[in-house]
């Protein structure tokens, strides 16, 4: 390990960013589909022993050493992001003809910003890096920072945190419920760099023992909570729910021609009888903008809907809605779900607060459009955001809190206490990135909100992948990807205790405190003993 950690150490030039790259795209297996979580235990080593060799004096903290520390870490995130990330040019090939020229600003262009960053985090733990356990701390901590970043800078992007490499697996997942991501994704950190002090020998046992004790805390909790959950008695208020999955081609939905044979399909998955004589459903959902056409400027598309519905059934439907503006001008849209009883009435609907930027509104509009740039979803004017998130409200009472594809990997999109709501509502249109793993790590990170706020999740998607995931992360019942049909389900309300975003912040902040600290002190410990 040494002579590995030594020849990693004096690499320099093409190789020293060749290998930063490699080293960020095999952590990159860790995520879904693979979930690979040891690749992490590669990856991590290797950069710390890269800033271990960024030149410059690390006594003295030089500008030289920041600036290598940045590049290295830059690199390592842009292996990363372009490993983990290269699906979304799919999205870019539906409609090739229009969008095919900007698939290196997708593939490359975005992992190149997001590593900024990665290098940040780099540079900012060469400030406090020592020659022992330290610095590993200065490195979990200063990561922590950056994916929090990540996650509201530029309307955010926290896609793929670290932490879900450490999550991959239910058992693995139920920390997230006491920290939440971000405090898992610091303690992932600092335990997946920690072999790296094998290569040193400097501080390699007591940081050794400390990512050993942190491992067998998240394998034991989540065993522990696993087991809890089983002898856990089935709340009394239930409700049997069916996803629709009709798997139409994005294609085909954009090409606008066969909409009232998309509209069939919807209806004849949802009026399908229950297998093997069960409950028939009391909700149906459908995924994200399922009704190909404005619903409300079609009356019959109502009537139909309340044909095939049975009596005190409710469907749940994404779709465009249209909201009229002053005279002569363009209506609004957005992207929203309707909720709609068995007699054709829309009786609530709830608009996506935070779009997707390029697919749904053209960020810094003027000067991109200038150069050719436009929305994957083209309406005119774009669609609009609402400023505050509905709740539906089922006549039965229960609750559904509504996030809208990519919303759900905003831990803090949740409000508190889900708005009173009892489950988390996700619908999607994953058709656009095909058979890659962007469906995948969707799902992953939607189950991750499951467990983090102790709650059911039900999430229905145009081609998958859907299911109803209970508080603990497990997989109640669901469709794979690219499977047509419809599945049901019974859930109940919560049935632990809700964890907020700010109990969350608040350990985030004390892990980040506590490790922010362990690498102040080995500093200054190292300056002493330097001088």
């Amino acid at each position: 390990m040494e002579r590995i950690a030594v020849s990693v150490v004096l690499l320099w030039g093409w190789k020293r960013a060749a290998l930063a790259i490699l080293a960020g795209a095999v952590g990159a297996l860790a995520l879904a589909p693979l979930n690979l979580f040891a690749a992490m235990f590669i990856s991590f080593p290797l950069l710390v022993w890269l800033l271990d060799g960024a030149t410059g004096d690390p006594g003295r903290g030089s500008s030289i050493g920041l600036r290598s520390a940045f590049s290295a870490g830059w690199c390592f995130g842009f292996g990363y992001f372009v490993a983990g990330l290269w699906w979304l040019g799919a999205a870019l090939l539906v409609e090739a003809d229009a969008f095919a020229w900007a698939l290196p600003l997708a593939v490359l262009g975005l992992p190149a910003l997001l590593a900024i960053f990665y290098g940040f985090a780099a540079a900012l733990a060469k400030i406090f890096w020592t020659d022992g356990m330290g610095r590993v701390a200065a490195l979990a901590a200063s990561f922590g920072l950056a994916e929090w970043l990540r996650s509201f800078v530029a309307t955010g992007f926290p896609w793929n945190a670290i932490g879900y490499a450490a999550m991959p697996v239910p058992v693995m997942m139920q920390s997230s419920w006491v920290l939440g991501l971000l405090a898992v994704t610091t303690c992932s950190v600092f335990v997946f760099s920690a072999p790296a002090l094998l290569g040193t020998r400097r501080g390699a046992a007591p940081g050794l023992i400390v990512a050993a004790m942190l491992f067998v805390a998240h394998f034991g909790y989540g065993a522990y909570r696993l087991q809890t959950a089983a002898q856990a008695t089935e709340p009394a208020e239930q409700m049997t729910v069916r996803l629709v999955q009709p798997a139409i081609d994005q294609a085909q939905k954009m090409e606008n021609v066969d909409r009232i044979e998309i509209f069939e399909r919807h209806l004849a998955l949802t009026g399908a009888a229950p297998a093997n004589g069960e409950r028939r459903p009391d909700l149906v959902i459908w995924p994200e903008t399922s009704v190909p056409f404005i619903l409300t400027d079609n009356p019959d598309a109502l009537v139909r809907i309340a044909d095939v519905l049975s009596d005190g059934q409710i469907l749940v439907a994404g779709a465009v809605r249209a909201e009229a503006r002053s005279a002569g001008s363009q209506p609004r849209y957005f992207n929203s779900v309707y909720m709609i009883d068995d007699k054709g009435q829309i009786l609530a609907a709830a608009d996506k607060v935070h779009l997707t930027p390029f697919g749904e509104y053209l960020p810094f509009e003027g000067p991109l459009r200038a150069v050719g740039l436009e929305e994957l979803i083209s309406l005119p004017g774009g669609f609009s955001a609402t400023a505050t998130r509905a709740v539906l409200t089922l006549p039965s009472g229960f609750g559904l809190y509504p996030l809208i594809c990519y919303e759900v990997i905003f831990p803090g999109e949740i409000s508190e206490d889900l708005g009173g709501a009892n489950v988390i509502l996700n619908i999607t249109n994953d058709a656009w990135f095909g058979h890659t793993p962007g469906p995948y790590q969707h799902f992953q990170q939607a189950r991750l909100r499951a467990v983090e706020n102790g709650t059911y999740v039900l999430r229905d998607a145009n081609n998958g992948i859907s299911a109803v995931v209970d508080p603990f992360g497990r997989v109640i019942s669901g469709l794979a990807l690219g499977s047509f049909g419809a599945v049901d389900a019974t859930i109940g309300s919560k049935s632990v205790p809700f964890r907020s975003d700010f109990d969350h912040n608040l350990n985030f902040w004390l892990v980040q405190m506590l490790f922010a600290v362990t690498a102040v002190i080995s500093r200054v410990g190292f300056i002493r003993k330097m001088n």
